[in-house]
């Protein structure tokens, strides 16, 4: 449940909100304190955009997960968009997202997402315009088709230095890498 809450980005509070289950009853079910019952299992589910069935994995014989275009989630701050292309699945070790920074936009501001799990790994591939990578410090300049691999886990962001709207596709992989 964790991993589903982290991945959309939500703290405990919000969860809370979204689901009516308080905040400290969602930490006691993570840690594994306590069992929901199904009725607030199905809140949880709820809360987090997914089936209560989706929730305790008990939709193992679906394979196929489509997401139309119309139907992603989407969220924008500060000149910044971006669309979740993968579904919030139970276990899901991998997210493909669509960026879209304006002129002058970055990624990891106040209100973005924390970083990643350690040992995560990043792949961005400039869809178009041009976009700079700053990764604990270094800058990196990327230009349409150019693609990027980095640990996620360190401190980073992109930039849209360029004269357009820069769009570029994320693929993060959750505790891949081994120290």
């Amino acid at each position: 449940m964790r991993a589903l809450r982290e991945a959309m980005g939500l703290s405990l509070r919000d969860l809370g909100e979204r689901s009516g289950v308080s905040a400290p009853m969602l930490s006691q079910v993570e840690r594994g304190e306590t069992s929901p019952t199904l009725s607030v299992a199905a809140k949880i589910a709820a809360g987090l955009d997914l089936t209560l069935s989706q929730l305790l994995r008990l939709d193992e014989g679906e394979h196929v997960a489509v997401t139309r275009a119309g139907e992603r989630r989407t969220l924008e701050r500060g000149g910044h968009r971006f669309e979740e292309l993968t579904p919030p699945l139970p276990g899901q070790r991998a997210d493909v997202s669509i960026h879209t920074l304006d002129v002058g936009a970055t990624t990891g501001g106040r209100d973005d997402p924390p970083m990643h799990e350690p040992g995560s790994r990043e792949t961005a591939v400039v869809l178009a315009g041009t976009l700079v990578l700053v990764v604990d410090g270094t800058r990196h300049e990327l230009s349409e088709g150019d693609s990027v691999t980095f640990d996620a886990d360190l401190p980073h962001h992109f930039e849209n230095e360029g004269e357009e709207p820069t769009r570029f596709l994320a693929v993060i992989a959750a505790g891949l890498r081994r120290s």
